[in-house]
C-alpha cells in the first residue's frame, strides 16, 4: 500500500477552494497584463528580449537592400589611402563623388568631427551639409554615470516638438561638431542605449537636450533626403526597437577606396541613400545586435534607416495590436485552465499547459514583425505560474480526496479492492450506483444465552472472537463490510468494484466462516462452555451501493430487496439444521460450487414463496480469495 499523505509542510491551508483558485487566476492573469502593459521597455525582462531575439534571428532576410547603400571605410581603404583620420577634403571627395558621379540621393557620415582640422576640407563640408543633401552626425550620451560636463563641439540640427508629443530620450552629455557647423539644418544623433545585457535593440528617433529635439541620423537623413511621411513613426515613443529584419549581409557595402577611385558602376549607387562610416576593428565601433554578438555600429544605422523607410513606404508590417492580443491570449489560457485542471490529473495538466504554450509561441512569433512593443513572454509567465502553483495546488485537492477516500474505505473494504480502486478509472467510487451484489448477513445464535452469565470482560472477549471469525473471511475474499450488528455483521461483494464472480466469492467467505466459528466452538467446548452456532444468509441481486451518510456521519452500505431477502434467510437457518442458507439469485450467478434443495418457505414481508438452498456437505473446490486469483492469473 502506497501512503499518499504528504508532508506537513504541503498541507492545504483552510481556505475556500474556489477563493484559492480565484487568487491564482487572478495573479496568473495580473503577470501577463503586467508584463504586456506595465514592464520597462529597457531590456530588463531578459526573457522576453531573448525570446524576441531568436524571432528576430528565425525571421530575418539577406536579401538585398536597393535603396540603402553603406559606404565602408573598412581596413582596405586605410591601407590603401592612409590610417584614420583622414583629410576633411577627402571626406568631401567621398561625399561629391557619391553625389555627382554615382547620382546619390543623400549621404549621412556616421562620424563626429569636433575639431577643426584642413580649412578647405571642412569648407567643402560645410557648404554640402548646408546647400546640398549632406547629413553630419553628433553623438549623445545617455549615461547617468557619466560626467554632465561631457559637452564637447557644438550641436545643430534641433527639431521643433512634434505637436502633442515634446518628450524624448533625456540625453547627459554629447559630442558635437565644431562650431562653425552649428547652423547646419540637418544633424543627426547617432548616440545609443544598449539594454542591460549590452544588446543593441532600440535607436532613441529623437533626444531631448536643454528643452530642444535632436533627431537620430536615420531619421535626419529621411528628412533630409528620403521625402515625407515619417510622421506616424515620430509620434510614437522616442526609444524605436530596430526591426532588424535584414542582416548586414542584405546591405551593399562598397569600400570607400573604391568609391574614390571610381572602380564601382554608377547605377550601384544611383537614387540610394548612403551612410558613410567604419567597420574597421581598429576603429571600435562594434555592438551587439539579437543577430550577430559582433556587428559595426554602422550595420545597426543601415538596419534603422531601411526599417524607416518601409515605414515611410507601407512596405512594414501592419500594426497589430500585439499588447491587447497577448493579454486576451493569456486571459483565454488562465479559463481555460482553470476549467480543465480540476478536470485532469498532474501530467495531463502540465501538459495542458504545455500545449497553450507552444500555441502561444506560434502566436508570438506570427505576431511579432506586426508590433514590437508587445510582451512574447506575458502569457508564457502566466502558463508558467499555474504550472509552479496551480497544478500542484490541484494535486494537493487530489491527494486530499483521495486520502479522504482511502480512509472511508479502509473501514468497510479489503486492501487488495482499495488498490484496486486507486488504479480504477472511477471519479467517485462512493457515489451511489445500481450494481449486481451478494449480500451475506451472519449472525451468533443465542447471543443472549451465551453471554448472560459471564462477566463483561469474558462477554466481550466472547464477541470480538467471534466476529473475528466473520471478517476475517470477508476481507480475505475482497468483501465490503457493511456494519456490525451487534453480534453478527453485514457484507457485500460487487461493490464498489464490479466483480462477476462475487456469488462464488461470498459462498467461500460463508464457508471459512462456519469452519472459523466451528473451530472456536471446539475450544470453548475444551473449556466447558455451551457451542457456538452462527447462522448465514446469502442473496444477490440488484441493489444501490454507496454513500448514503448525512452531514452528521457517513457509511457505504447497500440497499434494495436482495440484501433485505438475505436478512430474511439468516432469520430462516433458526429453524433449520444448516448454517447457511442460500437464495436463488446466488445459486443462479454461481459457478464453482454445488447446493442442495431445502424447498420452499413463505419468509417475513414476501409475498410469494422463496426456494432455500444451502451448500453441499462436500463442496469439490478449492476456496480460491482475490488476491489468489490474481497470482493464479498472473
Amino acid at each position: 500500500m502506497i501512503d499518499t499523505t504528504p508532508p506537513l509542510a504541503w498541507r492545504l491551508p483552510a481556505l475556500p477552494t474556489g477563493l484559492v483558485r480565484a487568487v491564482i487566476a487572478a495573479v496568473a492573469i495580473g503577470l501577463a497584463l503586467w508584463a504586456q502593459w506595465l514592464a520597462p521597455v529597457d531590456g530588463s525582462l531578459f526573457a522576453d528580449e531573448w525570446l524576441r531575439d531568436h524571432f528576430i534571428e528565425w525571421r530575418h532576410s539577406v536579401a538585398p537592400e536597393p535603396r540603402v547603400l553603406v559606404v565602408d571605410i573598412d581596413e582596405a581603404s586605410m591601407r590603401e589611402l592612409g590610417a584614420w583620420p583622414w583629410p576633411r577634403a577627402r571626406l568631401a571627395d567621398l561625399v561629391e563623388t557619391l553625389l555627382t558621379q554615382y547620382h546619390a540621393r543623400g549621404v549621412a557620415l556616421d562620424i563626429v568631427l569636433p575639431n577643426p582640422a584642413d580649412a578647405e576640407g571642412d569648407l567643402r563640408l560645410g557648404l554640402l551639409a548646408r546647400h546640398g543633401p549632406l547629413v553630419l552626425a553628433q553623438a549623445f550620451d545617455y549615461s547617468r554615470d557619466r560626467p554632465e560636463w561631457l559637452r564637447e563641439g557644438v550641436l545643430a540640427g534641433a527639431r521643433p516638438a512634434l505637436p502633442g508629443r515634446a518628450d524624448g530620450t533625456p540625453a547627459t552629455g554629447y559630442i558635437a561638431n565644431q562650431a562653425v557647423w552649428a547652423d547646419l539644418p540637418h544633424v543627426g544623433n547617432i548616440g545609443f542605449i544598449p539594454d542591460r545585457d549590452g544588446t543593441l535593440r532600440r535607436l532613441p528617433l529623437r533626444t531631448s537636450f536643454d528643452g530642444k529635439l535632436y533627431p537620430a541620423l536615420s531619421v535626419a537623413l529621411v528628412n533630409c533626403c528620403g521625402g515625407a511621411g515619417l510622421g506616424a513613426t515620430l509620434a510614437r515613443d522616442p526609444l524605436q526597437r530596430v526591426s532588424y529584419r535584414r542582416d548586414w549581409d542584405a546591405y551593399t557595402v562598397a569600400s570607400a577606396a573604391d568609391i574614390l577611385a571610381q572602380r564601382i558602376a554608377p547605377a550601384g549607387a544611383s537614387g540610394r541613400l548612403v551612410l558613410v562610416g567604419s567597420s574597421s576593428l581598429g576603429l571600435g565601433d562594434r555592438v551587439t545586435t539579437p543577430i550577430a554578438a559582433n556587428r559595426p555600429g554602422l550595420s545597426v544605422q543601415a538596419a534603422m534607416l531601411s526599417t524607416l523607410l518601409d515605414e515611410q513606404q507601407g512596405l512594414a508590417p501592419a500594426r497589430w495590436p500585439g499588447r491587447l492580443l497577448g493579454s486576451a491570449a493569456a486571459l483565454l489560457c488562465v479559463l481555460l485552465a482553470g476549467y480543465a485542471l480540476p478536470r485532469l490529473s498532474a501530467v495531463l495538466s502540465a501538459a495542458l499547459l504545455a500545449a497553450l504554450s507552444a500555441a502561444w509561441l506560434l502566436a508570438a512569433y506570427a505576431i511579432s514583425p506586426h508590433d514590437p512593443d508587445f510582451s512574447t513572454t506575458g502569457p508564457l509567465a502566466s502558463t508558467l505560474f499555474l504550472l509552479a502553483v496551480a497544478v500542484p495546488y490541484q494535486w494537493q485537492l487530489s491527494q486530499r480526496d483521495s486520502r479522504h477516500l482511502l480512509d472511508t474505505l479502509r473501514q468497510y473494504v479489503a486492501p487488495a479492492v482499495v488498490e484496486q480502486l486507486l488504479r480504477s478509472d472511477i471519479a467517485d467510487p462512493l457515489a451511489p450506483r445500481q450494481l449486481d451484489v451478494t449480500t451475506l448477513i451472519a449472525d451468533m445464535e443465542g447471543y443472549t444465552t451465551h453471554v448472560e452469565a459471564l462477566p463483561v470482560a469474558e462477554a466481550a472477549e466472547l464477541t470480538r472472537a467471534f466476529l473475528a471469525c466473520l471478517t476475517g473471511p470477508v476481507i480475505d475474499q475482497g468483501g465490503t463490510l457493511d456494519k456490525y450488528t451487534g453480534d453478527g455483521l453485514v457484507a457485500f461483494w460487487g461493490a464498489p468494484l464490479p466483480d462477476p464472480d462475487h456469488a462464488d466469492l461470498a459462498l467461500e467467505a460463508a464457508a471459512a466462516i462456519v469452519e472459523r466459528v466451528a473451530a472456536l466452538s471446539t475450544q470453548r467446548q475444551r473449556d466447558g462452555r455451551a457451542p457456538l452456532r452462527v447462522r448465514i444468509g446469502i442473496e444477490s441481486g440488484l441493489a444501490f451501493a454507496g454513500d448514503f451518510g448525512t452531514t452528521f456521519r457517513s457509511i457505504y452500505t447497500a440497499v434494495g430487496d436482495s440484501v433485505n431477502t438475505a436478512s430474511r434467510l439468516e432469520q430462516a437457518a433458526r429453524d433449520l439444521p444448516h448454517d447457511i442458507i442460500i437464495g436463488a439469485g446466488t445459486v443462479r450467478r454461481a459457478k464453482r460450487h454445488r447446493f442442495l434443495l431445502l424447498g420452499e418457505r413463505q419468509l417475513r414481508g414476501k409475498e410469494q414463496r422463496t426456494t432455500l438452498y444451502t451448500l453441499e456437505p462436500r463442496m469439490d473446490h478449492t476456496p480460491t480469495s482475490p488476491a489468489a486469483r490474481q497470482e493464479s492469473a498472473a
